[in-house]
Parts: C-alpha cells; structure tokens; sequence
C-alpha cells in the first residue's frame, strides 16, 4: 500500500447506511462539516461489483481520522468489514487515528464478535464467498478497534456525542497543524542560525 498524497479529506465516516444514515451519522456529518471540518461519507448505493471502489479506498487512506460507527448491523455489511481492514492498515502503516462510535452496542460485542456481530461473521462464513483469510482480517480488525476507547451512545442523544466527537477531532486536527507548524519554526531557526 503506498503513501496516501494531501488529504482532500480530514476525517473518513463508515456506517451501515440502514441502521445509521438518517440518524447520527447524517446528524455528525452536517456537524463536521459546520465546523469546518472535511468529512468523507460514502453513498454506498452508488456501489457496483466486490471491491472496494479507488475513490473509497483513497479517502481512508487520505484522511486524517476514520471514525467507524458501530450499530447493530455493521458486521453484516462486507463493505464495513473492507473499509474497517483498511483503516487498521492505515493506523498501523501511517499512524492513522480510529475513534470509534458504540451505537447500542457494547465495545465488547465488536471486540469478541459477540451478539450480532458472531451472527454475522458466521454468516459471512456460511456463505463461503470469502477466503478464510478475509474473514480472519475482519475479525482482527474487529478485534483492534473493538479494543480502542470511543463514544458510547447508549442513553445518550446525538446531538450531545456530536458536540463531543467534534470538539475531539477539533483538537486532534489541531495537533496535526501544530506539529507542523512546529517544524516549521524549528527551520526557520536553523536557517536564521546558519546565516549568522
């Protein structure tokens, strides 16, 4: 995999349009994007064929930080599962961040594929249209982010995670700049110091 080039986007949403699109996904997307933040969201009817499309693949592997929105039919979607192996990729290649949303669902569900998310891994196996080595990646990457802190929303409302998640990737964003910037300041004394 190579380098991802600039970022056309800061942070990458991955959701299962029919448990989330009309709901907290719609509602923190509008919500990144008044703040000024770039958010890839993908229109996942627009899909043809198994892959993962180049355009998806570079968004994840543009941005900044992928934010997985776990609800209860994540795992029975293969494109989740693709995009999720691709973020794990990333974080572990580039450093990438992964802050992932609980949507009514227990971190622990998605670590241990418990619940709904053993049922469809085992669906997805049953079907046998996957090698088992996909299905082993899926379940890793489940596993690893499944391990990472995120937002609960159980007994929460959208509009208080969204403020939250935004302020968040607000901050995190920033220290990107910073960490430029600096750079940048650190050159310009070593340029000031050679000209004396």
């Amino acid at each position: 995999m190579e380098k991802p080039m600039k970022s056309d986007y800061e942070v990458f949403l991955s959701f299962r349009g029919a448990d989330t699109r009309r709901d907290i996904t719609d509602y923190l997307y509008h919500s990144l994007i008044d703040a000024g933040i770039r958010a890839y969201i993908d229109n996942e009817e627009l899909r043809i064929g198994e892959e993962i499309g180049p355009e998806l693949l570079q968004a994840i592997k543009q941005s900044k930080i992928s934010i997985p929105i776990f609800s209860k039919e994540y795992a029975a979607s293969k494109w989740c599962l693709m995009e999720l192996v691709q973020m794990v990729e990333c974080k572990e290649k580039w450093g990438q961040k992964i802050m992932p949303i609980f949507y009514d669902i227990a971190p622990s569900e998605v670590r241990y594929q418990t619940a709904s998310y053993g049922v469809a891994i085992n669906s997805h196996m049953n079907k046998q249209r996957y090698t088992d080595e996909t299905i082993l990646n899926w379940k890793a990457a489940l596993n690893k982010v499944g391990a990472l802190k995120g937002w609960e929303l159980k007994d929460r409302g959208n509009g208080e995670i969204t403020k939250e998640v935004v302020q968040n990737l607000l901050i995190e964003l920033k220290k990107n700049y910073l960490a430029v910037s600096s750079c940048l300041v650190e050159m310009d004394y070593q340029v000031e110091k050679s000209w004396k």
